[in-house]
């Protein structure tokens, strides 16, 4: 899954079919999870297709719901179960000085601090604590995403982020 491809970002994806009237249960990859339906309009990957609709959703519980612009019944909803929630960077709030977007870190090539190479970024995890970074390399590693402490720079044009970490951790 690249969140970079087109510059698009993924928020969520579609669970599935929510009663008979075209609304969708939401996987939210924001924080607050009901911070998704916020970003209309979306753009629905289906497949190898890509359609921008229009939304309106809210929180119902522990789940997130949203109707889609053209969903119209629960048919047309379950169609919908699987497809990736995308939006433009744009529609996302600005950010303060050391604070990235997940999805600006995944693909990163990581170093240690001595010029090791650790990995890429392949995905983030939210632990409670702290946000983990999960690395691909010769080995998968979980590395904490603490500024200052463990990850000393972050250095987004050229794609590479420098931590205090040893490659045998």
């Amino acid at each position: 899954m690249d969140q970079h491809q087109d510059d698009l970002v993924c928020v969520g994806h579609i669970l599935g079919a929510q009663g008979i009237k075209g609304w969708v249960r939401v996987f939210s990859n924001t924080s607050p999870r009901d911070n998704i339906v916020n970003y209309s309009p979306w753009i629905i990957e289906q497949g190898d297709e890509r359609k921008a609709v229009s939304i309106t959703g809210r929180s119902q519980g522990k789940n997130v719901i949203a109707r889609l612009e053209g969903c119209e019944d629960r048919s047309a909803a379950e169609a919908l179960t699987g497809c990736r929630i995308l939006i433009s960077p744009e529609q996302l709030p600005g950010l303060q000085a050391g604070e990235y977007y997940w999805s600006d870190l995944i693909g990163l090539q990581v170093e240690s601090l001595q010029g090791e190479a650790l990995g890429v970024v392949a995905s983030m995890i939210e632990t409670g604590a702290d946000d983990v970074m999960v690395l691909q390399g010769d080995r998968e590693r979980l590395i904490p995403f603490v500024i200052d402490d463990i990850v000393h720079e972050v250095d987004l044009e050229r794609k590479r982020l420098v931590v205090d970490w040893l490659p045998d951790y």
